[in-house]
């Protein structure tokens, strides 16, 4: 059993996590990144990316699966709960907060224009997460055509993204095997 002190920081730290970013899970990566393996070293860029991928296919939200993974790994059971308490504690607040005031307000042109705002910003902040982890994911042809494939899969035929996590993962396991075949 972790310190009061471990556990306040996995709290804080995702409650932090949770409150600053706006547009979902994916718009949470940066930051996660930022804190989680700069900041903490708590994960590395291939866990976090692995957290993510496994977040995605399970069900629930993608934020609190990946901070529930990482708090369980950092602090056991406990860790997890802690962890996913402090990822969605600041959306509770502020869903709480927006939804007793937004009525009044949502038809006025500044809140639509502010909104219409946040969401080109967030646009941009998964763009920089894509492009961190095309950097670290696709580092070799097999990968680029796995990518490929995964995307117009994605992109023109509506599957699900567990099957194409699940397809991707076996895909992966293939082509190891195929380069271990050829002795490389």
């Amino acid at each position: 059993m972790g310190s009061f002190k471990e556990y306040f920081t996995l709290f804080s730290t995702f409650a932090r996590i949770g409150g600053l970013t706006f547009g979902g899970g994916y718009a949470m990566l940066p930051m996660l990144q930022r804190e989680i393996v700069e900041h903490y070293g708590w994960a590395t860029e291939e866990e976090l990316a692995d957290y993510y991928a496994i977040g995605q296919c399970t069900p629930g939200i993608i934020a609190v699966n990946t901070a529930t993974f990482i708090g369980y790994r950092r602090r056991g059971i406990l860790g997890g709960i802690v962890a996913t308490l402090g990822v969605v504690f600041p959306s509770l607040v502020i869903i709480a907060i927006i939804a007793a005031c937004l009525q009044n307000f949502a038809d006025y042109p500044v809140v639509q224009d502010a909104f219409a705002g946040i969401s080109v910003c967030v646009c941009v902040l998964i763009f920089n997460a894509v492009r961190k982890l095309w950097k670290k994911s696709v580092v070799n042809p097999g990968a680029l055509a796995i990518f490929a494939v995964v995307f117009l899969g994605a992109m023109f035929t509506g599957l699900s993204p567990v099957v194409l996590v699940i397809a991707a993962g076996l895909a992966g396991v293939l082509m190891r095997g195929l380069r271990y075949r050829k002795g490389e």
